[in-house]
């Protein structure tokens, strides 16, 4: 009995698996917002020990276009590109996600950081797995 079925299109593959991840990224900001210590502490200016300023906030909108453009780019780039924008681009979104889960967070947090680092793992096994098909024109 078959449970999953996979057309073996990486393309697509990759491209559901940003948005799965960025999902995940946008759901642990909402839900950290519904944390009455976690809303405080923003509320303060200072979040985790960092003064949240709005060069701070431009930095972390630039990090977040990284998985959103990833949606876009996986599904069209030829595969070249395509294979190793996925993989720098989980290398910089899964160590950045790794690093803030080791400065603590609240249990939600760890929860979400957990799945967004193996997306990202996941990310770069099927990046780096991949094989360009040679398509002969007979």
């Amino acid at each position: 009995m078959k449970i999953f079925e996979w057309d073996d299109n990486r393309k697509t593959l990759l491209s559901m698996l940003w948005v799965f991840l960025t999902v995940n990224y946008i759901f642990c900001d909402v839900f950290t917002l519904h944390h009455a210590e976690s809303l405080q502490s923003f509320l303060t200016g200072e979040a985790g020990g960092m003064k949240i300023t709005e060069e701070f906030l431009l930095y972390f909108a630039f990090i977040m276009q990284i998985p959103m453009i990833m949606i876009l780019l996986s599904r069209y780039l030829v595969y070249r590109p395509n294979k190793y924008l996925n993989i720098i681009a989980a290398i910089i979104t899964g160590t950045i996600q790794s690093v803030t889960l080791y400065m603590g967070g609240t249990l939600h947090y760890i929860f979400f950081s957990m799945i967004e680092i193996s997306v990202a793992v996941l990310i770069i096994y099927i990046a780096v797995t991949w094989k360009e098909k040679i398509v002969s024109s007979q």
